[in-house]
């Protein structure tokens, strides 16, 4: 495949049909997007910070077969609504309220990127007892997000721009954090989601009051999830380095898998997205053929 030219299966998995709901949950709307039939199997897909729905959609058809998939917008992202501050808790709620209204056979799977790997173990520790296990896609513990980390040091989020037509605002799109991505394909297609036209302008959907909540380490939480859990990260990650990524797994009861996607830096979901598919099915093959390890009576 020469430079630029876009493959085979991102047309595919773009054309795949995909049906979109509302629901309100506590006064707030809650937009989300779900494939596959009704019936299958769960799988709930959390974006990260400032980011939205459609960072699944090249992705969530290829689990469409085997699952039944939904990929909601937070309060504050995408096309759901805003609320005047926001938490782990709130949200957590939103993702259980949203796998609800899908009406999933049993207990979904979750899995959550950056700031919506924090909404999964928030959820995993309130609500792992309805869930059939959590997967933590390169988000760190001790310390915030990506995201909210950028937020709170005012380089990032603080004013979102507007701009005089979609064009320009599309030349504005940035990674948060900074890294490469030769699929600009992906990234014109989650920048154009990201963007809405007002009176004013084209300017980013996000709440840029997103961040001001109250960030909490998520260390009691992790160590506390009442499901099977996994943490993906990428090779290159700079908010899941090796150490971390390590901590991470003493606070998991050195009991689930640690998954390295190999050439891939914290969105690994863009750069790598075949690899990360291809270890997502693994994961969920091996969870629905195996037992889950039960920890002994008196075991911390």
């Amino acid at each position: 495949m020469s430079a630029g030219e876009i493959p085979e299966w991102f047309y595919r998995a773009m054309a795949t049909p995909f049906d979109e709901g509302l629901i309100e949950v506590d006064g707030v709307s809650i937009h989300y997007l779900e494939w596959g039939t009704r019936g299958q199997p769960g799988l709930v897909l959390v974006h990260g910070g400032a980011a939205h729905a459609h960072w699944w959609t090249f992705l969530a058809p290829m689990f469409a077969e085997d699952w039944h998939v939904v990929a909601l917008d937070l309060s504050g992202h995408g096309d759901s609504g805003r609320r005047d501050s926001y938490s782990h808790e709130a949200w957590a709620v939103e993702v259980m309220a949203v796998a609800d209204a899908a009406g999933f056979p049993g207990p979904p799977v979750l899995v959550g990127h950056s700031l919506g790997g924090m909404v999964t173990i928030q959820t995993a520790s309130d609500y792992g007892d309805r869930l059939r296990g959590a997967v933590i896609v390169d988000t760190p513990v001790r310390r915030p997000d990506p995201e909210s980390e950028e937020g709170a040091r005012g380089r990032a989020f603080k004013a979102p721009g507007t701009y005089p037509d979609l064009t320009t605002a599309l030349g504005h799109y940035r990674l948060i954090p900074p890294q490469p991505c030769e699929h600009d394909f992906i990234i014109d297609h989650i920048a154009r989601h990201s963007l809405h036209e007002t009176e004013a302008g084209w300017t980013w959907k996000f709440d840029p009051n997103l961040f001001k909540h109250t960030l909490i380490p998520l260390r009691d939480q992790l160590a506390s999830v009442k499901c099977r859990v996994a943490l993906f990260r990428g090779q290159h990650s700079v908010t899941v380095p090796e150490d971390t990524a390590a901590y991470m797994y003493e606070l998991m009861d050195r009991n689930a898998p640690v998954v390295t996607i190999p050439e891939a830096h914290h969105h690994l979901i863009l750069d790598q997205p075949l690899a990360f598919v291809a270890a997502l099915r693994t994961l969920l093959a091996d969870w629905a053929h195996s037992v889950p390890h039960r920890r002994a009576v008196g075991e911390g």
